[in-house]
């Protein structure tokens, strides 16, 4: 790596862990000596002088604290406080006050208000306060984070325990909590959408809707009574009011997936209405607003599209404040038997009989294979071998011929035919002699070579677990080292085989 890559990558890390500070004062003399004063001891401030203002922006932003002013013309402190908590339930709120009347201060530490401070500001007090919060705030999200991976999951219905899959989970730790506008890339079926369900989920929104949009399967001439709504009477076969998208999404969350095949009339009429929340239907003249966060999705390259003229360079700043990538099922590595693992109990729970079994000749198939149609068409495949599959295992010949082709098939074919000899051969009754010849041993397999036998997996897994608690004497952290796998991945296996509780 480069020296200038290294510096990069130390400022980006010093970035990510300085912590960002809102104050929200109308006092400007006040809102210059706090800032100096939290600059000073490593923060990052922004301020706005008014709730208004700071709230149409809360969307945008990823604060660690905010210090909020309790007497503010217009918007009062107690209303604006009331607001953040709707939608970052989290984040902790400071209050500075010059009332010293007990039940103001009382209301708003009952309003949600993390800590407050009494002006004129003591810096001691306010820095120690301030470090105190984002201390709390983070600790609380990394608990979230720690005490979803022990669950064996990186979020709900989302399966991967891959390195860019934990990148991902990392970067959707960072802002689940907020209300940021999202732009989620990544090729068709990789689970956009299952990625924008679980960020809603994790959000302070999750008791709202979740609406969700798929703009490619609208035609061109629907696209803006879909997304606004529109009145009785506004355009021919209007019989009745339709409420469009954006409105259903009040209080809740907007997933707009394939956002890039939206025409360019209505990205141009869209932009104003997610800046502003605030819209017309069709054929209305009243403003309709809608309190919604946003994520968008497309498996386009939107920087390509804007030079192209296909997308609206305004529209793609306002939807990316920040980015998401879903990587590819071929970049995923052990994911793929992970995720046919868990189709086939999803699948099969619907059917009867006993649980069936994925051959290793065919994990060796599902492995090797390019994916193009990503988890989506994994889930297809499991389904279409359920279907056919006999004596309960899944062998090669229930896979879709394009997963069988080339050299990959020529090797799981020797190597299973290698096996299949092997077993043939130590379940030949031995030879009726006094003394028994010596019996060459088997020859290993290379390192890393499948074995294509039907085993069960599910046992193999558990005794070697019991036995590294055995050497390990029950001590976890050796037995990571002794398997070569990690915590969150041990704690998994251990409530999956009711080894611990």
């Amino acid at each position: 790596m480069s020296s200038t890559s290294l510096a990069s990558d130390r400022q980006r890390t010093r970035d990510e862990r300085q912590s960002l500070i809102v104050l929200v004062d109308d006092d400007r003399n006040l809102c210059d000596l706090v800032e100096r004063f939290l600059e000073r001891a490593g923060h990052r401030v922004q301020i706005f002088h008014d709730g208004e203002t700071f709230l149409a922006t809360l969307g945008a932003m990823m604060p660690d604290a905010i210090c909020l002013d309790l007497s503010m013309p217009g918007m009062g402190g107690l209303e604006t406080l009331e607001l953040i908590k709707d939608r970052q339930e989290q984040l902790p709120v400071i209050i500075l006050t010059a009332d010293h009347a007990v039940a103001s201060v009382v209301g708003a530490m009952q309003r949600g208000a993390y800590d407050y401070i009494v002006k004129p500001i003591d810096r001691t007090k306010l820095i120690t306060t301030v470090g105190n919060a984002v201390n709390h705030y983070r600790m609380s999200k990394r608990l979230r984070q720690l005490e979803r991976e022990v669950e064996g999951e990186g979020y709900a219905n989302i399966i991967g325990e891959s390195r860019p899959m934990k990148e991902l989970y990392r970067q959707m730790d960072r802002v689940a909590a907020s209300d940021i506008t999202i732009l989620v890339h990544g090729e068709s079926g990789t689970g956009k959408e299952l990625v924008a369900q679980a960020i809603y989920q994790a959000s302070g929104r999750s008791s709202g809707p979740f609406v969700a949009l798929n703009c490619a399967a609208i035609p061109e001439t629907l696209q803006e009574s879909e997304i606004f709504g529109h009145e009785k009477g506004a355009f021919t076969g209007a019989v009745s009011r339709h409420i469009g998208k954006f409105e259903q999404a009040d209080s809740g969350c907007l997933f707009m997936d394939e956002v890039a095949e939206l025409s360019l009339t209505l990205q141009a009429k869209l932009l104003r209405a997610i800046q502003e929340r605030r819209f017309h239907r069709v054929g209305g003249s009243s403003q309709v607003k809608s309190d919604f966060r946003l994520i968008a999705a497309t498996h386009r390259n939107l920087l390509d599209e804007v030079k192209k003229g296909r997308f609206r360079e305004d529209l793609y700043f306002r939807i990316a404040v920040f980015e998401l990538e879903v990587p590819p099922l071929r970049e995923r590595g052990d994911d793929v038997t992970l995720l046919a693992e868990r189709f086939l109990v999803r699948y099969k729970s619907k059917g009867k009989g006993p649980r069936p079994k994925i051959s290793p000749a065919v994990i060796h198939y599902l492995n090797t294979y390019n994916w193009p149609g990503n988890v989506r068409e994994l889930e297809n495949i499991i389904q279409r071998c359920l279907l056919i599959a006999k004596d309960n295992v899944i062998q090669p010949d229930d896979l879709p011929p394009r997963l069988r082709t080339g050299s990959s098939q020529a090797e799981a074919e020797s190597v299973l035919a290698a096996a299949e000899a092997n077993d043939a051969t130590r379940a030949a009754p031995p030879a009726a002699t006094t003394a028994r010849a010596p019996v060459a041993p088997a020859p290993e397999k290379a390192p890393g070579s499948p074995k294509f036998e039907t085993l069960d997996l599910k046992a193999i897994e558990r005794q070697a677990i019991e036995q590294a608690l055995v050497e390990a004497k029950g001590n976890l952290s050796q037995v990571v080292r002794l398997l070569g796998i990690g915590r969150t991945t041990l704690y998994r296996k251990l409530k999956s085989h009711k080894l611990r509780e």
